[in-house]
């Protein structure tokens, strides 16, 4: 820099040098001259040399404190009316902006961390190499172990080997500080280009708990309304018929009136049992023995089994992959439905992508309310059981699919829709 400031000056100085010994000037003028000329090229080239350096180390240094994440530094007595100036206050703006960032991933990353310490849901990483690399609390207490001991140690000598090699799943596990029935999910994300392992365990214990005893209420509810419609009178008339019974001389009539309180203990008996193997029926669907199914043939049947008004149907052939007895039991359980509703029937399927939906349409006066249509042994018609369309449902799903019912929009009645996505064969 000295030397360029120095070269930039030196064409002048020759030239005044070149007149002062060449001009016939007395030697004191010429010496003179000389000393001024050259102490002042010699403080105009060190001046300029300042005011651009001194700028750039200035900075540099800047640069250099950015690149070491330093944002705190800022370049004094920027000017902006020249371009250093501007650079200046440029990368001031810089350091402002790069240091309220970080300020902001600090904070968020403070939070994150709080979240995942507070979280009831044990939380681990681990490298590629199957190394821990961070534990939350939860995951310190479902292996009763501090961070500080299981950081960097490998996944099986955590005991969690097999899980993060195993799939997503819901399985009964052992570990050192918990028992119980655990939810595991896996995911992959990326630290620094590597990839990493997140594996979260959360426990589902508490949670499929309440819904068992959810569940147990309910059959206690149901099974205690039953029971008690069939017992209450059952008793009563059984307390009446001793009463005949004892009666001393017997009433004339003491043999119809015992044969007719027989009959009504007899008859809410068949019902009472009847009862109870619908609820069995219930509890031991068998699982769906899958094998290739004409969809049409099987439609058709079931079209044809109903005597009581004209089914028509209209679809494509197409072969599904289903059991076939499960599936033709649902479709007469919402054939008979759409009967019971009135008017003409009609059954219409489409292929989609990888389903078929099955549509059985009536022309009746539609749902008044979708609450309880699937609540076991709930049901509208005398004499129904109340479970067709809770089988008819569990069989759905157990195939994958679903079954839901709606009022038309096309018109009076309602749509009973069966999916069965996924198994088409060609």
């Amino acid at each position: 820099m000295q030397l360029l400031a120095l070269l930039g000056g030196a064409p002048a100085v020759v030239l005044v040098l070149g007149i002062l010994w060449f001009g016939g000037y007395s030697p004191k003028v010429q010496w003179t001259c000389t000393l001024l000329v050259l102490t002042f090229w010699l403080g105009a080239a060190s001046v300029v040399r300042e005011r651009v350096a001194n700028p750039l180390r200035t900075l540099a240094n800047l640069l250099e404190a950015v690149r070491e994440g330093d944002y705190s530094i800022r370049a004094r007595s920027a000017d902006d009316e020249d371009a250093l100036g501007e650079v200046m206050q440029q990368v001031n703006a810089i350091g402002s902006t790069l240091r309220a960032q970080r300020l902001g991933a600090l904070e968020a990353t403070t939070l994150l961390r709080k979240v995942m310490e507070e979280i009831d849901v044990a939380v681990f990483t681990f490298d590629s190499a199957s190394c821990l690399r961070y534990v939350n609390r939860a995951g310190e207490r479902l292996l009763a172990a501090p961070s500080e001991r299981m950081l960097g140690h490998d996944a099986k000598a955590l005991g969690l080997g097999e899980v993060l090699a195993g799939a997503a799943a819901t399985l009964q596990l052992t570990f050192p500080g918990a028992t119980g029935r655990w939810n595991i999910n896996r995911s992959v994300f990326r630290e620094d280009g590597l990839p990493h392992q997140l594996l979260v365990l959360s426990d589902v214990t508490r949670a499929l708990r309440e819904e068992e005893l959810q569940a147990w209420q309910r059959i206690v509810r149901v099974l205690g309304h039953e029971l008690n419609n069939s017992l209450t009178p059952i008793k009563s008339i059984a307390g009446s018929l001793i009463q005949i019974v004892k009666r001393e001389p017997l009433a004339e009539d003491w043999r119809e009136d015992t044969q007719r309180g027989l009959e009504i203990i007899a008859n809410r008996s068949d019902g009472l049992s009847r009862f109870l193997a619908s609820y069995a029926q219930l509890a031991k669907l068998p699982r769906p023995q899958k094998s290739p199914v004409a969809l049409r043939s099987l439609i058709e049947h079931v079209a044809e089994l109903e005597t009581r008004a004209k089914v028509t149907v209209e679809g494509p052939d197409v072969i599904v992959n289903a059991d076939a007895a499960q599936i033709e039991q649902v479709l007469i359980n919402l054939v008979r439905n759409a009967v019971d509703a009135g008017g003409p029937v009609s059954i219409e399927w489409a292929r989609g992508p990888a389903q078929i939906e099955i549509n059985v349409l009536d022309n009746g006066q539609g749902l008044a309310s979708t609450a309880n249509l699937f609540v076991p042994f709930f049901t509208t018609k005398p004499g129904g059981s109340g479970i067709g369309l809770v089988l008819s449902r569990q069989i759905a799903e157990a195939h994958g699919g679903s079954l839901t019912l709606a009022n038309r929009t096309d018109g009076p009645g309602c749509a009973a829709r069966l999916m069965l996505p996924g198994e088409l064969i060609p």
